[in-house]
């Protein structure tokens, strides 16, 4: 199933962080994204032609990131946001990451 129909699980912890070739993998399937702290989280860059686009764009992952109860860090202003996602509970990346990455890519 292709990671933008899937939906987020509850992590709570207990888990292990995605092994490398598996978090790889994932990556590949998630279009402009790359691996940030040494692979335990996934970064990218969007680009806007100003500040309410982007304002735009973060109010709608915010409500994503409600929606599906995995929360990315977000930083932006005039016509960018840098959207930063892993898994606090485990310290590293889990397979939700990967589907926010993905659902994220579509609301532009």
């Amino acid at each position: 199933m292709e990671l933008n129909k899937k939906h987020c699980i509850p992590c709570e912890g207990g888990l292990e962080p995605l092994p490398k070739n598996e978090a790889e993998d994932l990556l590949k399937k998630t279009q402009g994204w790359e691996f940030s702290n040494k692979g335990i989280k996934i970064f990218r860059k969007f680009i806007f032609d100003d500040f309410i686009s982007s304002l735009d764009f973060v109010n709608k992952l915010g409500a994503l990131a409600e929606a599906e109860g995995h929360h990315p860090d977000i930083s932006f202003g005039w016509g960018y946001a840098e959207i930063c996602f892993f898994t606090h509970a485990i310290g590293g990346l889990h397979e939700n990451d990967f589907i926010m990455a993905a659902k994220t890519n579509d609301l532009i």
